[in-house]
C-alpha cells in the first residue's frame, strides 16, 4: 500500500488510475508520493518517506528540483498531456492577431443602444478592423516539442507555409512532424522568412529574453508574434517599441504583465493554454501512471531531475533501485556490495543525467534485510530501495 498526498484538487480521472490499495488524500502525513498542480513546494520540508512528486502539467517552477535530487526524490511532469489544448489556443491566436477580432468585438459593444443605426454604423466602421488571411502566409515555429509539432502540422493543414526550428529535435518528435515543414537551420532563417512566429521553447538561461531588439530587427516588417510558452522569453520593452514603430503588427501572449496590458496591438490572455477539462484529465492520468510505475516497478519516465530508465520486470527477481551521484566507480561499488552478499545480478540498466544517475538491478539470491540502509551509508548513494520479487 502506498500513500499519495494531493496538494491540489486532482482530476477524478487521474485518481482513478491509482490502484484501490493506495491511500490518497489532501496533504497526508508521511506520503510515499505527491500529486501536485500549482501549489508551491519550495518552503516544504520533505519527509523521509517521500519517494516521488508528479506535477500534473509541464512546468515545474513550483518544485525545488535541486533539493529533490539531493534527497533522492524523483520529480515527474506530464509533457504532451496538454499539448492539444495549447495548440488549439495558438491557432485561435493566429486568427486573433490577423483579423483584429478582439478590438472589433470591443468596438461593436460601443454600439449598444444605437437601435436601427447599428447596421449602417457596422458597415461604416468595419474597415478599421481589416486584417489578412493566414492561408498562404509563412509561419515560423521555434521549438518542435509536443506542442510545436502539433501547431506546425495544423498550420500546414490550414494552408500556411511552415518553417520549423529546433536544434534539439528528437528522433521520436521528428517522426510526428509533417515532411512538408521546412527545416530551418538557424533562428535568423525563421526571422527573415516568417509573417508569423510562434514560440514553443522552455524558459532557460539561454532562451530568456531571446526575442528582444536584436531579434526583432531581423524579422519582417509587420510580423505577428505569438508567445504561449513562457512570458520571460520576450523583452516586453522591445515588443512595445516594435508595436509602436509598426515593425510588429501584433503580439499575442498567454502571459499578461502590467506593462503589456491595454497596449495597442497586444492580445493578452490569462494563461488559458491548458485550461480545458480534457487537458486536466490527461495531465492527471499521466501523472498518476508515472507514480505507479515508479513506486511499483522503479521505472522512470518523464522525470525532470533524473534520467529515463525503464526495464521490464523479471519474474521471481528482487529489484534494487538506486539513485546515486554521477561519479566514477559507483557501479563497481554496487556490484561489489551485492556480490559480497552472494546476490547475483540477472539484469541491470543505468543512466546518468548531469550530477545524478539511476540504476536498476534485478537480482537472484537472498537479499538481506537492511541492504538499502547499508548501501546508503556509502558516499555517493543518495537513496536505495528494494522491490520484492513478484
Amino acid at each position: 500500500m502506498y500513500r499519495i498526498s494531493c496538494l491540489n484538487k486532482i482530476s477524478p480521472s487521474g485518481l482513478a488510475k491509482l490502484p484501490e490499495t493506495y491511500v490518497c488524500g489532501p496533504e497526508l502525513e508521511n506520503p510515499d508520493a505527491v500529486l501536485v498542480r500549482s501549489a508551491s513546494m519550495h518552503d516544504m520540508e520533505f519527509p523521509q518517506s517521500l519517494l516521488a512528486i508528479a506535477r500534473a502539467g509541464a512546468g515545474v517552477n513550483n518544485i525545488p528540483l535541486d533539493k529533490c535530487s539531493e534527497e533522492g526524490i524523483v520529480v515527474f511532469n506530464t509533457p504532451g498531456a496538454n499539448a492539444n489544448a495549447v495548440k488549439e489556443l495558438v491557432l485561435c491566436a493566429l486568427l486573433l492577431s490577423s483579423r483584429r477580432i478582439a478590438p472589433a468585438i470591443d468596438w461593436a459593444k460601443t454600439l449598444k443602444g444605437k437601435g436601427d443605426e447599428i447596421s449602417k454604423l457596422v458597415e461604416k466602421g468595419k474597415s478599421a478592423f481589416v486584417g489578412p488571411e493566414i492561408m498562404g502566409k509563412k509561419l515560423g515555429v521555434i521549438g518542435l516539442g509536443a506542442i510545436g509539432i502539433l501547431v506546425a502540422n495544423a498550420a500546414k493543414s490550414l494552408g500556411m507555409e511552415v518553417y520549423g526550428y529546433d536544434p534539439y529535435l528528437s528522433v521520436d518528435a521528428a517522426w510526428g512532424l509533417s515532411r512538408s515543414i521546412h527545416h530551418a537551420h538557424t533562428l535568423d532563417e525563421v526571422y527573415a522568412n516568417s509573417d508569423y512566429i510562434t514560440l514553443h521553447v522552455p524558459s532557460t538561461p539561454d532562451t530568456r529574453g531571446m526575442i528582444g531588439t536584436v531579434a526583432i530587427a531581423k524579422m519582417k516588417d509587420g510580423v505577428r508574434l505569438l508567445n504561449f510558452a513562457r512570458g520571460d522569453l520576450v523583452d516586453s520593452k522591445a515588443i512595445l517599441e516594435a508595436l509602436r514603430e509598426k515593425k510588429m503588427s501584433a503580439y499575442a501572449t498567454d502571459f499578461p504583465s502590467d506593462d503589456l496590458l491595454c497596449e495597442e496591438g497586444v492580445i493578452a490572455l490569462p494563461h488559458l493554454g491548458a485550461s480545458t477539462p480534457e487537458s486536466e484529465d490527461n495531465c492527471a492520468c499521466m501523472a498518476a501512471e508515472e507514480l505507479v510505475e515508479y513506486l511499483e516497478n522503479g521505472n522512470i519516465r518523464n522525470s525532470v531531475n533524473l534520467p529515463t530508465v525503464v526495464m521490464p520486470r523479471g519474474e521471481g527477481y528482487d529489484r534494487l533501485c538506486i539513485i546515486h551521484r554521477n561519479i566514477p566507480n559507483m557501479i563497481t561499488l554496487l556490484t561489489g556490495a551485492l556480490s559480497a552478499q552472494g546476490v547475483n545480478i540477472e539484469s541491470m540498466q543505468s543512466q546518468s543525467r548531469k550530477d545524478y544517475a539511476y540504476t536498476i538491478l534485478d537480482v537472484s539470491g537472498k537479499v538481506e534485510p537492511g541492504i538499502s540502509e547499508k548501501l546508503e551509508e556509502n558516499e555517493g548513494i543518495v537513496r536505495a530501495r528494494v522491490l520484492p520479487a513478484r
